[in-house]
């Protein structure tokens, strides 16, 4: 078994606050705002033959995530992206991930922190396919998460922040004690809405494509992809409400996300079975490799 090395122990270097520093060196105080009171925004991204897929979106998408949140990152979207490409050189990253984020420092302890320092950095490891190839295919299985996704009046849905991330460790967690690999999340009204951090579409048996609409949870830069590469398919791609019962007009169950790029779902609550992937996953993951690889 291969030894799995603690992410505070690792080597390489980190962009922390104006400067690559050591790995190990890129250390805040236990009394910070961020890990108090889950101030702090991120992005999760994939770098393919040592290029970063969709760095732009991922960048803006941080710098909105934080005006969500009442903070200003202090990088422009440009600076970055330039930051990125030097750390994945710098770490000579082939195949990897990386992790840019921001959160309020330890100037002021309390809910109220306006005027404290707003922190950013910027970590890329190697890391390979999240799923494999057969996995993949094969697909996972799902249970139904206790929690369920909040209202937009209710939490700052469309932000990628810490915080919102809470119910989704519980509920993996939960899910992988019971013998699955993830939970699938309902909607505040009980629609379907995603796993626990990726969006999710169904292959109706008319060979529609139809995906939870994305108003109260986040709109992946992947999701946004897969409908367009099913667009260019010409196939027809509904957004719109699902009730959970309708998975058994599905045939074919997949989500997508940065780490799970396309991955299919074969069984969710051992009450609904997808056994063999359908053609249209299998188009969409072909297309969707060859658009990251190139």
């Amino acid at each position: 078994m291969t030894e799995i090395i603690p992410f505070d122990l690792r080597d390489g270097t980190i962009f922390y606050n104006g400067n690559f520093v050591e790995w190990q060196n890129a250390k805040v105080h236990v009394l910070n705002h961020g890990l108090h009171y889950a101030s702090l925004v991120f992005e999760g991204e994939r770098v393919y033959n040592k290029k970063i897929f969709e760095s732009t979106k991922h960048s803006q998408r941080l710098h909105n995530s934080a005006k969500i949140m009442d903070f200003e990152i202090p990088y422009s979207v440009t600076e970055i992206n330039r930051l990125k490409e030097e750390l994945v050189i710098k770490q000579n990253i082939i195949n990897g991930y990386i992790r840019a984020f921001a959160w309020r420092g330890s100037e002021k302890m309390a809910i109220s922190a306006q005027n404290n320092k707003i922190h950013f950095a910027i970590a890329c490891w190697q890391w390979p396919s999240y799923y494999s190839d057969e996995s993949k295919k094969a697909g996972l299985k799902v249970k139904f998460a206790q929690y369920r996704r909040p209202p937009l009046e209710c939490a700052p849905v469309h932000a990628k922040a810490a915080g919102l991330y809470m119910i989704c460790t519980i509920s993996k967690h939960q899910a992988e004690r019971e013998g699955f690999n993830d939970a699938l999340m309902l909607d505040y009204r009980g629609y379907l809405a995603e796993a626990t951090g990726a969006n999710l579409f169904l292959v109706m048996k008319n060979n529609e494509l139809h995906t939870p609409l994305a108003d109260c949870f986040l709109n992946g830069i992947t999701r946004q992809t897969v409908i367009e590469l099913a667009k260019k398919r010409a196939i027809k791609v509904i957004e719109r409400h699902i009730n959970p019962e309708e998975l058994d007009q599905a045939q074919d169950i997949f989500i997508t996300g940065s780490a799970a790029e396309i991955t299919r779902i074969s069984n969710i609550d051992n009450k609904y079975l997808y056994p063999n992937p359908s053609q249209i996953t299998l188009n969409l993951m072909q297309d969707y490799q060859q658009l990251v690889n190139s």
